[in-house]
């Protein structure tokens, strides 16, 4: 018998709906200690998932709100238990006050992610869907959600069931001609699974392949903006934030090290690095921050080079286009074009070239076209991608030990030494589906959720 917990599910910041969410045996009896119908009818005669009008009395047995009550009963609720809704107005003061009554009714305090947790531990929602709801929840781009709403809707699950299955009979073949000799059993032999290790081998490498896709979306792009000093780099980082995030003066150095900015441009989300500018210098913190720029750019998945248009180029113009012509994926950007052209983009080895201004917004529009067209709708969004690095860790494990199954099949090792291999890669597999996870697996996971859900 699970205990009745109960949370505010919706923040607690003033907005027009509060709901405070209570799940386990008996909470509908702890609902009705603070929750009276209007009808007078009692809660626990109302039917499923039918919303209830009446009053919200505090501990003290006050009127604090006139709200709607909805049970929703096992197993056909979030969490596979008896659970009760109450949508208040709100208010951080009504809400605060509902909460110490339904704790003083009996409910305890629901710990980060309870709800999401019970409803893992109770079958309604496998380990990779868990995981998703919070991504859902933190989903800052509408791709992002929809990547994470597939996940919780079981894209990431149904690529790993049929591996994990097929790996299961074999296993499960091999234990029942071992344990069963005098059954009518076909032989075990292991060469008969070949084809499908094979097959499942590259499955699980297909998979791992989409987790930079998957990074990208999750976290963002790393934008490093990077270019010789006094070039209007923090300037565009400031323009792009849409307020002033670095301090932008005349003096060359001002920027003496990364500061990062997350902004969204058009459907791109990017982590915006404004970097101090690489030159040789003889200030020991100015080089400091240049080889902190120079690692920005090396560890970037979009590098946004930047020159003073107004001006020709320099030597330690060139320095810098030295240093991001080795990134495949690299922007030009001519800033200061208010101030008359100079530098042409013909001047430039990039392929990509946007004459800009960084102060009055020119070209920003064609940058923030270019840079959807780069990484908006390459990824797909439909929940079949690795986007967590906790499932990254776990299908790399997983797709090792599958090869050294590979491997030892072609030295002709005996099935039960390569059975060893099979069971860790479904070990590895279990900890991303859930199967056979472990208990300290499954707390560090839900340490990411909010309190009340």
């Amino acid at each position: 018998m699970s205990h009745v917990i109960a949370a505010v599910s919706t923040g607690r910041q003033v907005s027009a709906i509060g709901i405070l969410r209570l799940s386990g045996d008996g909470c509908v009896a702890v609902a009705e200690k603070v929750f009276t119908p209007q009808s007078g009818q009692s809660l626990s005669l109302a039917a499923n998932r039918k919303l209830i009008l009446g009053t919200l009395r505090d501990k003290e047995g006050r009127i604090i709100d006139q709200c709607m009550a909805v049970c929703a009963r096992a197993p056909h609720s979030y969490t596979g238990e008896d659970t009760v809704e109450l949508q208040c107005h709100g208010s951080p003061a009504v809400l605060s006050a509902g909460l110490e009554a339904l704790f003083a009714a009996g409910a305890r305090p629901a710990q980060r992610g309870e709800f999401t947790k019970r409803a893992f531990l109770n079958g309604q929602l496998a380990l990779t869907q868990a995981e998703a709801v919070i991504d859902l929840i933190e989903a800052e781009t509408a791709d992002a959600a929809a990547n994470a709403a597939g996940q919780v809707g079981g894209a990431l699950q149904k690529k790993l069931a049929p591996i994990y299955d097929q790996l299961t009979d074999l296993c499960s073949h091999f234990h029942a001609v071992l344990d069963y000799p005098d059954e009518d059993i076909d032989d075990f032999d292991l060469k008969q699974y070949a084809a499908m290790l094979r097959s499942n081998a590259k499955a699980l490498y297909a998979l791992l392949r989409t987790y930079g896709q998957g990074r990208i979306l999750r976290q963002g792009v790393a934008a490093a903006i990077v270019g010789k000093p006094n070039v209007g780099k923090s300037s565009l980082l400031n323009t792009l934030a849409g307020y002033d995030r670095v301090i932008v003066t005349d003096i060359a150095g001002t920027t003496r090290d990364t500061v990062e900015e997350t902004v969204l441009l058009g459907s791109t989300r990017l982590r915006l690095i404004d970097t101090a500018g690489i030159r040789e210098t003889r200030d020991a913190i100015e080089a400091m921050g240049v080889e902190r720029s120079r690692m920005a750019v090396e560890n970037a998945d979009l590098v946004l080079y930047l020159c003073d248009g107004s001006q020709p180029l320099t030597l330690e113009d060139q320095e810098v286009i030295a240093t991001c012509l080795s990134k495949e994926n690299t922007i030009a950007l001519i800033n200061k074009s208010d101030l008359g052209a100079v530098v042409v983009p013909s001047d430039l080895p990039f392929t990509t070239i946007i004459p800009i201004s960084a102060k009055t917004g020119e070209g920003l529009d064609q940058l923030r076209q270019t840079v959807d067209e780069m990484f908006a709708g390459n990824t797909p969004c439909d929940g079949s991608i690795l986007t967590n690095p906790r499932q990254f860790d776990a299908i790399a494990r997983s797709y090792e030990a599958m090869l050294r199954v590979l491997q030892a099949m072609q030295l002709g090792q005996t099935p039960d030494a390569v059975l060893t291999d099979i069971e860790s890669a479904m070990e590895a597999m279990g900890e991303v589906t859930g199967a056979t996870v472990r208990e300290d697996i499954t707390a560090r996971i839900f340490e990411r959720f909010c309190v009340g859900k």
